[in-house]
């Protein structure tokens, strides 16, 4: 009985010992399955880009008004330069009565020419720090100095949607009171503004500058699309400024715009129609592209409408094509007189 009791003893002590290590053999193997686990799981190294929002208007672009405030019969002038075929934009001197900027488009040379309504030839201003990869629109406003007025070359066109910045190129306007006519004037100091789009490159032909807080709007050349973005003032001239999303228009391959000089007007052209802003007073440039435009006057006698800019004295506006590629055209200035 002793030697029973003692070996149900052994035998229990036996069982113990061996559930024990059982469950110890257990969870050493779950341990470990959890740790290897723990090291093989991959990591997500997924970059999320930043989500890029546009504000969009709720009126219906085909359903627009015509505006009555411009004359649609617009005075048509050659231009007295016969060697410029791929003129882009144009703007109005500020500081120059009846002056007007005009420019040539990728691959020509890095000048900007001075023509008026008449389409005399005013002069030229060589940029010598730079060079015209894409030059597609020009614009005058304020700037970094107060009470100087800057010209603005936006070398900003990207037909294949591949820079990875556009350029911004500002200087003061040249005073030409009491010059000798045409001018010739190299323009050796000048701030040179990098861009760069939020959510990648694209195609632009738009520049504009805002006389009331100096920042800087570029709208997307597409079809039926213009987005609309804003460097917003101070621009840097030493690293490069990304660029915020402001409005998406339902508007077909813009190539060119301004700000009136006063902050109350914008126009947006293609070749073949214009639109026309008229904001309320303290109306933002952004705010006020959502509300409902007009259609402007166009008489469509551009082969390639490429620019468009209010008259510096409030009169009306003015109108510029391209002629390269169109045998037998003279490049024009066309004016749209305010009644």
């Amino acid at each position: 009985m002793i030697f029973g009791t003692i070996k149900q003893v052994k035998n229990k002590t036996s069982c113990s010992l061996l559930m024990v290590l059982l469950c110890f053999l257990t969870l050493f193997n779950f341990s470990c399955k959890k740790q290897a686990t723990a090291v093989v799981k991959p990591i997500d190294t997924t970059v999320t880009p930043p989500t890029v929002q546009f504000f969009k208007p709720s009126y219906n672009p085909s359903g627009l008004d015509t505006t009555k405030l411009f004359n649609p019969i617009p005075t048509v002038n050659d231009l007295a330069r016969t060697d410029l075929y791929e003129i882009s934009g144009v703007a109005a001197s500020r500081i120059n009565p009846g002056v007007l900027y005009i420019h040539n488009d990728s691959g020509n040379p890095n000048q900007v020419y001075l023509t008026n309504g008449a389409g005399a030839n005013i002069g030229t201003l060589t940029l010598t720090p730079v060079g015209n990869r894409d030059w597609e629109d020009i614009a005058v406003g304020p700037g970094p100095v107060a009470g100087v007025n800057y010209v603005y070359v936006g070398d900003i066109g990207d037909n294949n949607s591949q820079y990875p910045s556009v350029f911004v190129y500002r200087f003061p306007e040249p005073d030409l009171t009491g010059a000798t006519l045409p001018v010739n004037i190299n323009i050796t100091q000048l701030d040179i503004i990098e861009l760069k789009y939020p959510n990648g490159p694209r195609n632009a032909e738009t520049l504009m500058v805002d006389p009331l807080t100096k920042d800087i709007y570029i709208a997307s050349k597409a079809s039926n699309i213009s987005q609309i973005f804003v460097a917003k003032y101070p621009q840097s001239i030493t690293s490069t400024t990304v660029m915020t999303p402001v409005v998406q228009l339902y508007f077909d391959h813009a190539t060119g715009g301004d700000i009136s000089p006063d902050g109350t007007e914008i126009l947006l052209r293609s070749n073949q129609l214009i639109w026309y802003w008229k904001l309320p007073t303290g109306t933002s440039i952004s705010a006020g592209l959502l509300t409902a435009p007009e259609v402007a006057p166009y008489a469509n006698n551009e082969p390639q409408g490429e620019g468009v800019c209010f008259a510096a004295d409030d009169s009306g506006y003015y109108t510029d094509t391209e002629i390269k590629g169109y045998p037998g055209k003279l490049a024009t200035m066309s004016f749209y007189k305010r009644y």
